[in-house]
C-alpha cells in the first residue's frame, strides 16, 4: 500500500485534502499511549460529521479496507491505533467536537463523540450541571473512546461506569448506515437495547458518532478526605461506614498503597503527600451534599471519629477549600504518571468484589515475591468499586526493559489465575484491546466468547472494524 492508494483519492473528496494524512509524524495517531506499540496506517482520516463518517466508512467497506476508530488515543491496551501492516484506515474523530444539545428538563447532554471529556463537563458546570465522568486522562480523552471502552474513573462508586451515564447514542454501522438513538429516554422497552453492544465493544462492532448523557444538578457541597489506614481490611472497614454515613452522598473512595505514594513522592517533590511514610496504605474520599457545606462537614466528621474509634482510620486530614481538595485528588491522580517516570512496568486493571480484596492483595503479593523477589508491587485504585491498578514494577536497579520482556508472561499468569480463583475480571475499565486479547481467550468463558464472536460476525461480517482487537 503506497500514498497512491486509489481509495486516497475517494477519501480526499469526502473530508478535504487536509483531512486525509499520509506523510509527516503520524506519531499521535500510531503510537499507543503507552509507547508499547508504533503501527503504521495507510492513512489518518478526520471526519467532521457523521455524514462523512458513514460516507468513509461506506468507501473502506467497499476497497476491502479495515478501519481504526480512534478518539484522544490514551487507551491503556494498545486498541486504537493500527497495526504495522501500512493497510489500515485511522478514523480519528477529534474534529466532531460539537455539543449539540443540553436539555435541562431531561438532564441530559447530547454531544459528539470527539468531544474532550473536560470539555463536556465545563460546559455542563458553566450551566449549573454536574457530568460525573472523571478520570485522569480528560483533558485528552474523547466521550467516544470514553463509550467504545465503558471507561470507569473515580466517582464509580456512586454514579456508575461509563454505561450507566449513557442513555442513548448516534452509531454508524461497519456497513456505513448511520443508526440514531439518541432519543434521551429513560424507559425503553421496544427490544434489545442496541446501545449495550456498542458501549464497551472497542469500535469493532461500529463507530460511536454520538451520545445523549446523563447529568446531574451541582451538588451545593463536596468535599475531601484524606486518611491513613493500618490495613487493606481497615480500608473496605472504612468504605462501610463511609456508606452508611454517608449514603448516596459517597461520590469516590480510592485506595493508595505506600510504595505507590512513595513514586508521587520522588518523582514530584513539589507535592505533600500525607501520612504515607507511617502507613501502609492510605485513602482518599469524596463526599457530595445538597444540603449545604456546614452539614457535609459535620456528617463527614462524624464519620471520621466513628472510624478512628473502630481502629480502621489512624489519621486524617479533611480539605479545608477547593484548591486543598484539588491538591488531594492531585496525589492520586499522579500515580501513574510517577509510575512512567520510574520506568516501564506491568499494567493490571482487575476488579475482585470489594470484600475479597484484602485476602486477594495478601495471597497475590506473596506469590509475586516468592516467585520474583525484589520486584515492587504499586498497588492503588477504585476500592469503592472493587478495581485495582494492581501494577509490577521491575526489582530497584534491574533493566526495566528486560524484566518487562522476560517476566511479563509468567507475572500475569500469576496474577490473572489468582483473579480467576476469587471470581474476578481481568479488565475492569481499560478493555481488551489487542494486548489483553489472547489472555480473554483463557479467562473468559467459552460460551461467553462464542455468544461475542456470534454478535461480531452478525454486525461485521467482512471484520473491517478495527480487526484482531477484543477476540481474534
Amino acid at each position: 500500500m503506497t500514498a497512491n492508494h486509489p481509495l486516497l483519492a475517494t477519501l480526499r473528496a469526502i473530508v478535504g485534502d487536509a483531512n486525509v494524512l499520509t506523510e509527516g509524524d503520524l506519531s499521535a495517531w500510531e503510537l499507543d499511549w503507552r509507547k508499547r506499540e508504533r503501527g503504521h496506517a495507510l492513512a489518518v482520516v478526520r471526519p467532521a460529521s457523521t455524514d462523512e463518517v458513514a460516507q468513509v466508512i461506506k468507501a473502506c467497506a467497499a476497497a476491502g479496507v479495515s478501519m481504526v476508530p480512534q478518539g484522544g488515543n490514551t487507551g491503556m491496551v494498545v486498541g486504537s491505533t493500527p497495526d504495522a501492516s501500512g493497510t489500515q484506515v485511522v478514523l480519528s474523530l477529534t474534529r466532531m467536537h460539537r455539543i449539540r444539545k443540553l436539555d435541562a428538563a431531561n438532564l441530559t447532554v447530547t454531544v459528539d463523540a470527539g468531544c474532550v471529556l473536560q470539555s463536556i463537563q465545563e460546559a455542563c458546570e458553566a450551566q449549573g450541571f454536574l457530568f460525573p465522568l472523571s478520570l485522569a486522562a480528560e483533558g485528552s480523552c474523547t466521550i467516544g473512546g470514553n463509550l467504545g471502552t465503558n471507561a470507569g474513573g473515580t466517582q464509580v462508586v456512586r454514579y456508575g461506569n461509563t454505561r450507566e451515564l449513557c442513555l442513548g447514542l448516534e452509531v454508524v454501522t461497519a456497513q456505513g448506515d448511520v443508526w440514531n438513538g439518541l432519543t434521551g429516554l429513560r424507559k425503553d422497552n421496544t427490544g434489545y437495547d442496541l446501545r449495550h453492544l456498542f458501549i464497551g465493544s472497542e469500535g469493532t462492532l461500529g463507530v460511536i458518532t454520538g451520545a445523549v448523557m446523563k447529568l446531574y444538578p451541582m451538588p451545593a457541597a463536596q468535599l475531601t478526605a484524606f486518611a491513613a489506614v493500618p490495613s487493606l481490611d481497615a480500608a473496605v472497614a472504612l468504605l462501610g461506614l463511609a456508606h452508611k454515613h454517608l449514603h448516596a452522598g459517597l461520590t469516590g473512595f480510592e485506595v493508595m498503597g505506600q510504595f505507590a505514594l512513595s513514586l508521587v513522592v520522588k518523582h514530584f517533590p513539589q507535592q505533600r503527600v500525607p501520612f504515607w511514610q507511617e502507613s501502609p496504605y492510605c485513602v482518599v474520599m469524596e463526599a457530595s451534599d445538597n444540603e449545604t457545606e456546614a452539614h457535609a462537614r459535620a456528617v463527614f466528621e462524624r464519620l471520621l471519629e466513628a472510624a478512628m474509634e473502630q481502629g480502621c482510620v489512624t489519621d486524617a486530614v479533611v480539605a479545608e477549600n477547593m484548591a486543598q481538595a484539588k491538591a488531594l485528588w492531585h496525589i492520586r491522580e499522579s500515580i501513574p504518571l510517577a509510575q512512567a517516570q520510574e520506568g516501564l512496568n506491568i499494567k493490571h486493571d482487575i476488579s475482585i468484589a470489594v470484600s475479597s480484596i484484602p485476602e486477594f492483595v495478601r495471597q497475590t503479593d506473596a506469590a509475586l515475591e516468592a516467585a520474583f523477589p525484589g520486584a515492587r508491587l504499586v498497588n492503588y485504585g477504585h476500592l469503592g468499586d472493587g478495581n485495582l491498578h494492581y501494577n509490577v514494577q521491575a526489582p530497584a536497579g534491574d533493566d526495566a526493559e528486560a524484566f518487562l520482556r522476560d517476566q511479563e508472561k509468567p507475572i500475569n499468569a500469576l496474577v490473572y489465575d489468582a483473579v480467576d480463583r476469587f471470581g474476578g475480571s481481568i479488565s475492569a475499565e481499560h478493555g481488551i484491546g489487542s494486548l489483553k486479547r489472547d489472555k480473554l481467550e483463557a479467562h473468559k468463558s467459552p460460551i461467553a466468547l462464542g455468544l461475542m464472536r456470534s454478535i461480531k460476525q452478525a454486525l461485521d461480517p467482512h471484520n473491517l472494524m478495527n480487526p484482531g482487537r477484543v477476540l481474534r
